[in-house]
C-alpha cells in the first residue's frame, strides 16, 4: 500500500502526479497479472488445434478469434507473453548482473584494465543490440535459451557503460571519502555506498532493457531464429500471423496490441521512474 501511496502522489514541487509512472504500472500490472494467471489457467489449450475452427472472429466462445489452426488466440497471447518475459527476464539478469559488475569494477578502480574493456564495450556499442543477438545466436544456435543468452550478452556494454558513468559520478563524493578513512574495503565502498545510489538510473534503464528485449526477441522469433516450436512467443506467432492480415485481422492486431502495450508499459516505467521524485 505504501508503494502505491508513493505512486499516485503528486510531486511536491509541481503538484502534479507522475502519470508516466501510473499508466506504466497500470499496463504492465495488468500484463504481468494475466500471464501469472495464464500459468495457471487458459480457456483452451494453447497447443490444441481444431480444423473445424480454424480463422473464426472475436466472439464470446474465442476474445481473440482464432489462428490459421484453429488454435485460440487469446489462450497463446497468454501463452506466448509467458515465453517473450520469460527470456527478456534472462536476458536483464545476464545483461544487467554482469554489465553492473564490470561498469562497477572499471568505473571504481580504472587505469589500463578500464581503458581496454571500455574501447572493447564502445566496438560493441557501436553496434545495434539487435545485430550482436544475431552474431550470437549464430555461435549459440536458434532455440528459447540460446536467444536469453544471446539476448543478455548483447546488453551487457550498454549497462556496463551507464554503470561506470554513475560510479565515476559517485566515487570521488564526500560520503565515498569519508568511507575510505574510516578503513571500509573496496567492495564494501562499490556495493554498500555506491551502488545503492545508483538505483534510480539503474531501474530506469533496467525497464528500457525490458522494453528492448521484448523487441528484440520478438523480432528474432519472427525472423525464425528465436523460440522455435512448439514453443510460441509473441515473435513467432506474429510471424505465423502476417499472412492473414487481409482475411483475418483480429488475428494479427491481438498479437500487434499485445506486443506495443508491453513495450509502451515499460516505456512509461522508465519514464515514470526517471521523474521519482
Amino acid at each position: 500500500m505504501n508503494i502505491l501511496k508513493k505512486i499516485f502522489k503528486k510531486n511536491k514541487a509541481t503538484g502534479q502526479r507522475n502519470t508516466f509512472l501510473i499508466m506504466g504500472t497500470f499496463i504492465t500490472g495488468i500484463i504481468v497479472l494475466l500471464v501469472i494467471a495464464g500459468i495457471f489457467y487458459t480457456p483452451y489449450d494453447p497447443t490444441k488445434m481444431d480444423s473445424s475452427a480454424k480463422l473464426q472472429g472475436i466472439s464470446l466462445k474465442h476474445i481473440m478469434g482464432t489462428d490459421h489452426m484453429g488454435r485460440d488466440v487469446f489462450s497463446r497471447v497468454l501463452y506466448g507473453s509467458r515465453v517473450t518475459l520469460a527470456i527478456a527476464t534472462s536476458t536483464i539478469i545476464i545483461g544487467a548482473g554482469i554489465g553492473t559488475i564490470i561498469g562497477a569494477f572499471t568505473g571504481y578502480f580504472g587505469g589500463i584494465v578500464d581503458e581496454v574493456i571500455m574501447r572493447i564495450i564502445d566496438a560493441m556499442l557501436a553496434f545495434p543490440s539487435i545485430l550482436l543477438a544475431l552474431v550470437f545466436v549464430s555461435l549459440f544456435g536458434t532455440g528459447t535459451y540460446q536467444v536469453a543468452i544471446a539476448l543478455g550478452i548483447s546488453f551487457i556494454p550498454s549497462f556496463a557503460r551507464i554503470v561506470r558513468g554513475e560510479i565515476l559520478r559517485c566515487k570521488n563524493m564526500d560520503y565515498v571519502e569519508v568511507a575510505r578513512l574510516q578503513g571500509v574495503s573496496d567492495l564494501r565502498i562499490i556495493f554498500v555506498h555506491i551502488l545503492p545510489n545508483t538505483v534510480g538510473v539503474l531501474m530506469s534503464t533496467i525497464m528500457i532493457g525490458f522494453n528492448n528485449a521484448v523487441l528484440a526477441e520478438a523480432g528474432l522469433s519472427f525472423l525464425g531464429i528465436g523460440a522455435q516450436p512448439p514453443y510460441a512467443s509473441l515473435g513467432n506467432m506474429l510471424s505465423d500471423a502476417q499472412s492473414y492480415l487481409f482475411t483475418q485481422p483480429s488475428y494479427v492486431l491481438s498479437i500487434g496490441v499485445t506486443i506495443v502495450l508491453t513495450v509502451l508499459g515499460f516505456s512509461f516505467l522508465s519514464e515514470g521512474i526517471k521523474r521519482w521524485e
